[in-house]
């Protein structure tokens, strides 16, 4: 299914919507802290000088920026934009949804100003219904196509899904592993480590850490499944996984070469050792998961299999055409010399022919 033009317009006002309020937030964090000072803050950086003021984002919102623009210009070109839509809508949803209650706390309310805080909130409540608009005029907006040379949606090459199914589903299992692992070793942090409260630290517009976690988790999971399955959905639901999840990494293998826990590797605990092999891992397999995903696969028939290409209409040999009434060998077809063949009979024959 592909969208309307009406769908289409829609789709990319609400993503552009997106866009600017996160542009917003981020130009808010660069003007007030330098943009030296706020990516330091976001790679974890801590014992540097503080920022003359406390961000508000993290590495997460600047994707979330080029998500918004990236679907913004598909919805306008591309019929095929659904997906797209979809994806980028339960993303905000996941990230957004949180602060219409975290933002009022009482952590919050001696970090940020009040100010500050009502935008964020305002900027929530209005990030979720765009998000919200987006998905359902996704499943409204679809129409079948016109013809069967309009283009529609297509899933990975074979060997393209079974990378993205690997390495996404893989990382999910490493921060579902990661998790556990917290969960066990300082349960006093539950449940505010995954719904927001006094005890966790998170950025203004941001969801608590364990929330965002396990919902990149299972985004990760969902479109290694889907790749797996070469659905049609599963380049844009892999790519913003893969998008989503290259920040943590590459934000840890920042402070592995700041700290320089590379030099001393032998020397750390195993549980540190791990945890760094896993940031590694997490960089790898989004990249892996974005060059897999880039290249659209083939084409499939109705009713191929994904994985054989058997199926669909013209699997097999042709079958033979029975001919037309009259109609013997040579009729309508080249002979000798270049001609054709004389005509056929008629089907009932005059009297004396």
């Amino acid at each position: 299914m592909i969208l309307t033009r009406g769908a289409r317009v829609t789709g990319a006002v609400l993503s552009a919507v997106l866009a600017v309020i996160t542009a917003c937030w981020l130009i808010r964090d660069v003007d007030a802290t330098g943009f030296g000072q706020l990516w330091r803050y976001w790679s974890g950086l801590y014992d540097e000088t503080p920022p003359r003021a406390l961000p508000t984002t993290s590495g997460t919102d600047l994707v979330l920026f080029v998500v918004y623009v990236a679907v913004t210009v598909a919805a306008l070109r591309a019929a095929s934009a659904a997906s797209a839509l979809v994806v980028a809508g339960v993303v905000t949803l996941a990230v957004r949804l949180p602060g219409l209650w975290t933002i009022g706390t009482r952590r919050m309310e001696s970090a940020y100003s009040d100010d500050l805080r009502s935008r964020a909130l305002i900027c929530a409540f209005v990030a979720v219904a765009a998000a919200a608009a987006m998905i359902i005029t996704a499943g409204a907006g679809r129409r079948p196509p016109v013809d069967s040379y309009e283009r529609t949606p297509t899933g990975p090459g074979p060997g393209a899904g079974v990378m993205a199914f690997l390495v996404l589903c893989a990382a999910g299992a490493v921060l579902i592993a990661w998790e556990i692992r917290q969960l066990v070793r300082i349960p006093e942090l539950f449940p505010d480590w995954y719904v927001g409260g006094d005890r966790i630290g998170q950025y203004l517009t941001g969801p608590p850490p364990g929330w965002a976690t396990v919902t990149l988790a299972l985004l990760c999971v969902a479109a290694g499944i889907s790749a797996a399955a070469r659905a049609p959905h599963a380049r844009p639901f892999g790519l913003v996984a893969g998008a989503v999840l290259l920040p943590g990494g590459v934000f840890g293998v920042v402070r592995m070469v700041h700290y320089e826990t590379l030099q001393h590797f032998d020397q750390l605990s195993t549980e540190l050792q791990l945890s760094l092999l896993s940031t590694v891992f997490q960089v790898l397999a989004a990249v892996a998961a974005l060059i897999a995903l880039a290249v659209p696969g083939p084409v499939r028939a109705p009713g191929q299999d994904p994985w054989t290409g058997s199926g669909g209409p013209g699997w097999g040999p042709a079958p033979a055409t029975p001919p037309h009434p009259g109609q013997g060998p040579g009729y309508g077809y080249p002979q000798g010399g270049g001609g054709f063949g004389p005509p056929p009979p008629p089907s009932q024959p005059p009297p004396g022919w």
